[in-house]
């Protein structure tokens, strides 16, 4: 396909999901750059929110950090469904005029860095209403990559024996089929994550029986839908200070307990496994069904809302199996103790493909990016990568808090370099006692499946990701943006 047009913008944000709405927020409302375009592979706002379409999709973060710093969350339930986050992602985008700033169906290939033009070039394919499909370019100053951290043309899944046996249907969560009916259905759910303990109890409502077959445990923590004291201070206080006031004391107690899960892994251990213990009942195997091999935060915790989860265990609408997958069968699945599930859904809930910058090839005056050699600056940019920044979230608290602070960062940095007359900022490494370490510090299947792949942080600042809110508060707000390491020309 022959690649038409070159239009220019001051800023190019990829991706127009949660992140990438903040992002044009925070560049209306902070900062000095003039023009701005979103690029979006999909057809419509929403990213996340609005691929996953599978039962009963929802946050595991409550939406006073969830939500925006600049817009507060206003529904009752804190533990919020997939259709009212996109809802809310929408409406800011709409309120504040960032919708009209969106190309649709423009899903970006590749982006290449000029040093002598000082600027961007990017390549798109873009996609008619009608199927038609053609390349076109953009060129930008600073490339704000918003498009999340994994590939959102397929999920994983693990190459199980006997999947041609099955005679039933096999989907995967990420492509979840429209209206589909599984009322009276025997279903098995693989998988142990926050997908597998949301798709269960929902459709335990209808289906004859979910069993969720996992390989080992996770840490899962039951918590009320609504928050009692927000919705009471919201009904007292203005709304922007309840928001706020709430958002703040989730976020340190977030902190806190992350902290003491580090510090006393044994408490908290013994902690939530007391609370299933008691949704659960005296009878039930918590030992060998719900106690994981690790400490808590070693992997991300579940959420199960109201203990719907829980629940549904206790009325036998739905059962957790532990044990390892021998073959698929006929009729079912087949574990390695001999035992058979009988099925007539299987559903993989069984992770996502993670990837860099949306999985854009790149490159620098000719030179493709590796991303797998670059330190992580601030957790946003990459060592001698000019004028590109990535919104990524916290591994231990919510996506957005540090999708914030990335937005208001990149923007003082580009206020920063319009009033020096700067066109090119690079973080560069010279500290040789730097080590690269791994980005992530999780043990999660997905995360180790690509943790070669990612790039690395640093043993000191700013190459080092803490994962701490009020660290990145000082740093990304307060901090300086000429600190030695990022280079201007």
């Amino acid at each position: 396909m022959e690649t038409t047009g070159s239009e220019h913008f001051d800023v190019l944000i990829v991706g127009a999901g949660l992140s990438g709405i903040a992002a044009g927020y925070h560049l209306q409302h902070k900062c000095s750059t003039k023009s701005f375009a979103i690029l979006e592979g999909r057809d419509s706002i929403g990213g996340t929110w609005d691929l996953f379409r599978y039962p009963g999709v929802r946050s595991d973060s409550d939406m006073f950090t969830l939500g925006y710093s600049f817009k507060p969350w206003t529904e009752p339930k804190a533990i919020a469904d997939g259709p009212r986050i996109l809802n809310y992602i929408r409406q800011t985008a709409a309120e504040n005029g960032i919708d009209k700033k969106i190309r649709f169906r423009h899903r970006v290939k590749r982006a290449s860095w000029s040093t002598r033009d000082a600027r961007w070039t990017v390549e798109a394919e873009r996609r008619s209403s009608e199927g038609a499909r053609d390349n076109v370019r953009f060129t930008c100053n600073f490339l704000f990559m918003c498009s999340g951290y994994y590939k959102y043309e397929e999920g994983y899944t693990p190459e199980f024996a006997g999947t041609k046996d099955f005679a039933g249907l096999i989907v995967h969560p990420q492509k979840w089929p429209d209206n589909f009916d599984y009322a009276g259905k025997r279903v098995v759910v693989i998988g142990s994550g926050a997908t597998a303990v949301t798709l269960v109890p929902e459709m335990a409502k209808t289906a004859d029986h979910v069993t969720m077959l996992q390989r080992s445990p996770t840490y899962v923590v039951s918590r009320p839908a609504q928050d009692p004291l927000a919705n009471k201070l919201r009904r007292n206080l203005p709304t922007s200070l309840a928001y706020h006031l709430i958002r703040w004391r989730n976020v340190l107690l977030g902190m806190y307990f992350f902290q003491l899960s580090r510090r006393k892994p044994e408490r908290v251990k013994a902690l939530i496994l007391s609370g299933v213990r008691l949704a659960l009942g005296p009878g039930y195997d918590v030992a060998k069904h719900f106690t994981p091999r690790y400490n808590p935060w070693d992997q991300r915790l579940c959420l199960v809302p109201d203990g719907d989860l829980f629940k549904a265990i206790r009325e036998k609408r739905a059962s957790v199996v532990t044990g390892e997958i021998d073959t698929f069968t006929k009729d079912g699945i087949r574990l390695k103790d001999g035992s058979e599930l009988e099925a007539d859904i299987i559903v993989t809930a069984t992770g996502l493909v993670l990837q860099v910058a949306g999985g854009v090839e790149m490159a620098v005056d000719g030179r493709a990016i590796d991303f797998a050699t670059k330190l992580s600056y601030k957790g946003m940019m990459y060592s001698d990568v000019p004028n590109l920044a990535s919104a990524l979230g916290y591994t231990n608290a919510s996506w957005t808090l540090k999708c914030d602070l990335t937005c208001e960062y990149v923007c003082r940095l580009i206020n920063y370099m319009d009033r020096h007359g700067y066109r090119q900022c690079m973080p560069h490494n010279d500290d040789p006692t730097i080590k690269a370490l791994p980005s992530l510090e999780f043990t999660s299947g997905y995360v180790q499946r690509s943790i070669a792949k990612l790039p690395k942080q640093g043993s000191r600042r700013p190459w080092r990701l803490y994962q701490n809110y009020a660290l990145d508060i000082v740093s990304l707000r307060f901090g300086r943006v000429d600190d030695g390491v990022m280079q201007y020309s």
